[in-house]
């Protein structure tokens, strides 16, 4: 007698419960594939693609060189004719450029002084002497001053640059320079030739990296004016200190001219101190005047006699002779 067959239980049906869960893997795989494709995939940076490459000639009309030159307090004005500038007549920047001006064709050298309103109000003045405060002036040349340089680089990519200035416009020539050695300015350091600075009011007289060749037999030792009284901050001035980082990548091709006694870049501290701030700032006003920061273009910096105006003419023709002569198209 054959045993009776085993009866299935009812609904249990193993290759259907087989599909559906193939079936659930499968998707669940499909999902997780697709948040991998749209989540994206981590890329490790890759080289760089080159840049468009640096031009073979400029512009016909573009100059080898440019000197920028940035005039002192008073010696300037918002208005003034950046390739004829008459504000000051004797204008200490005057006996430096002129001189270029006539040595070089226009093709060769562009000279452009600096437009700017170049005053320094006192602050205690009873009744307000009605000048512009040096945070203004110093704020409309910084921006001349970078405003003309990017837009020849950008024209003429080049040419190559000389800059100078004295007095504020000395500050103001070091601030745009430092800019410059920092790898934040309006041109590419290795365009520029060569700076000056006659009476740096931020000179520290320092030595080491960043900081300029001091021109001088020997240089004096005291520091500029805004160093002495760092920190102060009046209506309308502000001592901004030594420059941070000094000139970077520029300091061997920076030069500072400073006489010795002028407050102005050789103040000693019992002369200008930070507690006596309005008292201090009335006699850094006084000394824009004095005879030895007005008489640079006869104070000598060597034993040969050579004036800091004959010494700044000197260099910058020798950098401008040696300049490269770029091809024109």
């Amino acid at each position: 007698m054959n045993p009776r067959p085993t009866r299935r239980t009812r609904g249990f049906r193993p290759a259907g419960c087989l599909t559906v869960l193939a079936l659930l893997v499968l998707a669940i795989i499909v999902i997780v594939l697709l948040w991998y494709l749209l989540a994206g995939r981590l890329r490790e940076p890759g080289p760089t693609p080159p840049g468009p490459p640096p031009p073979t000639s400029q512009s016909a009309d573009c100059p080898d060189v440019m000197l920028l030159s940035i005039p002192g307090t008073w010696e300037s004005a918002s208005n003034d004719d950046p390739y004829n500038p008459t504000a000051n007549p004797i204008s200490l920047m005057l006996s430096i450029t002129n001189p270029l001006r006539a040595q070089f064709p226009e093709n060769r050298l562009e000279v452009y002084t600096v437009p700017y309103v170049a005053q320094f109000s006192n602050p205690i003045a009873i009744p307000p002497d009605g000048q512009a405060s040096y945070n203004n002036s110093r704020t409309e040349g910084t921006a001349r001053a970078t405003d003309i340089l990017a837009q020849r680089h950008q024209q003429c990519p080049l040419t190559t640059y000389v800059i100078a200035g004295f007095s504020q416009g000395a500050v103001i020539a070091g601030d745009v320079a430092a800019q410059i050695g920092a790898g934040n300015g309006p041109v590419p350091a290795d365009r520029v030739l060569g700076v000056t600075v006659l009476a740096d009011g931020r000179r520290t007289a320092n030595t080491g990296p960043g900081q300029p060749t001091e021109i001088g037999d020997p240089p004096p030792t005291g520091e500029g004016a805004e160093v002495a009284l760092r920190g102060v901050n009046v209506p309308g001035i502000t001592m901004t200190g030594p420059r941070e980082g000094g000139f970077g990548e520029l300091a061997p091709k920076v030069f500072s001219i400073c006489a010795p006694g002028d407050m102005i870049c050789d103040a000693p501290r019992e002369a200008l101190n930070p507690v006596n701030a309005l008292g201090s700032l009335a006699a850094l006003i006084r000394s824009a005047g004095n005879p030895v920061h007005a008489l640079y273009a006869s104070n000598t910096v060597d034993a040969q006699g050579t004036t800091a105006t004959q010494w700044t003419v000197n260099w910058a023709s020798e950098l401008i002779q040696n300049a490269p002569h770029p091809p024109h198209s």
